[in-house]
């Protein structure tokens, strides 16, 4: 595949097709349209990734801090819960 081109957009334009058609079928063509872009999109990325298409930058390591943190705690500061019911007196 040439640099700069994608199947995401052969993905979602396969998934208009199959979902406009399957929304004409079920008379529900809002719903069908809009499934077919999410699918067609999902399986364009699946398929950039598999045929080895890397954006530039994307060495495949994460940058950001997956790990847990110690200090999150329950999420309230008087020990009573995250929900703001306060803890029991």
């Amino acid at each position: 595949m040439e640099p700069g081109t994608s199947f995401i957009g052969i993905g979602v334009a396969l998934g208009v097709s199959i979902g406009t058609a399957l929304g004409i079928a079920t008379d529900n063509l809002a719903l069908g349209i809009s499934l077919g872009v999410a699918i067609g999109a999902g399986l364009g990325v699946a398929l950039d990734q598999s045929s080895g298409k890397r954006r530039d930058g994307d060495g495949g390591a994460s940058t950001g801090d997956s790990s847990p943190r110690a200090d999150h705690g329950d999420g309230g500061s008087d020990g009573g819960g995250g929900d703001g019911g306060g803890g029991g007196d």
